[in-house]
């Protein structure tokens, strides 16, 4: 009874468009309530236990390091060395998007920072050379899933902690697929320039790329100190992720010298308000996920799944579908929540490596970024470009096609994921 009310209200709130937060909770309480097996004081415990973890403080760490790298200057650095190197490239400006895009990924963690912060600079700019304003929009909003799968990556971050996962292994896991994915996306943005004659934005030249990665040296060494210190074992997750705040507080007011005491608290408030969201997410979200264990609801949604194949192939095609559709219409952190526990109880039939399936989970919510109506990136993006969503979703198609086609590479071709990974293991 209880694991009825649980579905059927939490699908009711979704219906009615109650945000996602609040209607993980709401329906967690009035099961509480109405199954009446459970005190009430069981929801302030595990509101409280949910987000009580080392792991989970690296969230509002990492969020906090890239709004400093952002205000600190890091970011146009970032960009000037991308334009170096793939400027020349027709549409140069398309493919300087992605390139900046995965270099800001090695430092957020985040897909919305990540688009927000070349995007704020990008998409005007693309706009000034004759882009079409929705493409522009377009090219950030897949450039900026990439955020979520190039490490630091706050999804793996979780699904480690809901999973026991290496955190490190996942790290790992995550570089190739990241690469793969921001190449051939720049691939289509390329095929498109040439189609609307995008022009390149600079000549390519080996002196300009040297002076531009010299001047972007400090920039780049966030991501050198968080995935070092990560992959090497000196650090954990969540050492890094302080480690990076310090990095970016002595870079962007020491060296840049473009951040201030006075310009620090409200860049403290934005990280807090956006970490704030997630954490209260996590939290609302562990009620859930408590009541959903109990009820032994993952076990048997994954029996359901099981009833209709055996087959390993068949099931992680299964899995990729359902992921794709919740990725579509849940946040990610309550996606992860929801959706890990079930997927995770069927994983010795699908016959893949843990952190590999960790790889595969997080695609697919990053895909879900770039689609309506919850897709954040595809949300900023739009924002940005003052294009309305329905106008950005239509020229996003040909970039999501080359994300389902990583996606089921990422899926079948274990050494993509697991070769790097196996290193960490060692």
């Amino acid at each position: 009874m209880t694991s009825e009310i649980l579905l059927i209200s939490l699908l009711a709130l979704f219906a009615l468009n109650v945000p996602i937060a609040i209607s993980i909770g709401a329906a967690s309480v009035l099961a509480i309530v109405i199954q009446g097996d459970f005190p009430i004081m069981m929801i302030a415990q595990r509101l409280f236990s949910g987000t009580d973890s080392f792991h989970l403080m690296a969230v509002p760490l990492f969020m906090f390091a890239g709004v400093l790298m952002d205000a600190g200057g890091i970011s146009k650095r970032i960009i000037d060395f991308a334009n170096a190197l793939v400027g020349w490239l027709p549409g140069g400006l398309a493919a300087v998007t992605i390139v900046s895009a995965m270099f800001f990924a090695g430092i957020s963690g985040s897909a919305a920072a990540d688009a927000a912060a070349v995007g704020a600079i990008l998409i005007p700019a693309m706009k000034k050379s004759g882009y079409s304003s929705d493409f522009a929009a377009a090219v950030q909003a897949s450039g900026g899933s990439i955020g979520v799968i190039i490490p630091p990556s706050i999804p793996m971050i979780i699904f480690g902690f809901l999973t026991g996962a290496s955190i490190g292994q996942l790290f790992a896991a995550g570089i190739l697929p990241g690469l793969l994915i921001g190449i051939s996306l720049i691939a289509v943005s390329t095929l498109i320039s040439l189609r609307y004659r995008y022009s390149a934005t600079t000549p390519f030249s080996a002196k300009h790329v040297w002076h531009t990665f010299k001047q972007s040296l400090l920039a780049l060494g966030a991501p050198i100190i968080i995935l070092g210190g990560i992959l090497s074992g000196v650090f954990t997750a969540t050492e890094s992720a302080a480690m990076a705040v310090i990095y970016a507080l002595l870079v962007g007011m020491v060296i840049y010298r473009q951040l201030t005491i006075k310009s620090l608290f409200p860049l403290f408030r934005d990280a807090a308000v956006t970490s704030s969201i997630v954490m209260f997410i996590i939290a609302m979200a562990s009620i859930f996920s408590w009541i959903a264990a109990i009820e032994n609801i993952p076990e048997q949604l994954a029996q359901s799944l099981l009833s209709m194949t055996s087959n390993p192939t068949i099931l992680l095609l299964l899995i990729n579908l359902i992921l794709l559709i919740a990725g579509t219409f849940v946040e990610t952190t309550a996606a992860l929540i929801l959706l890990v526990p079930t997927i995770i109880s069927m994983l010795p039939m699908l016959g893949i490596d843990i952190v590999q399936l960790g790889v595969i989970v997080v695609t697919n919510l990053a895909i879900g970024m770039l689609t309506p109506p919850m897709g954040i990136c595809l949300i900023v993006s739009a924002s940005i470009s003052g294009d309305s969503i329905g106008a950005v979703s239509r020229r996003i198609i040909p970039f999501l096609l080359i994300l389902l086609i990583d996606l089921l590479l990422i899926t079948f071709y274990p050494p993509l994921t697991m070769w790097l990974a196996g290193f960490i293991g060692n």
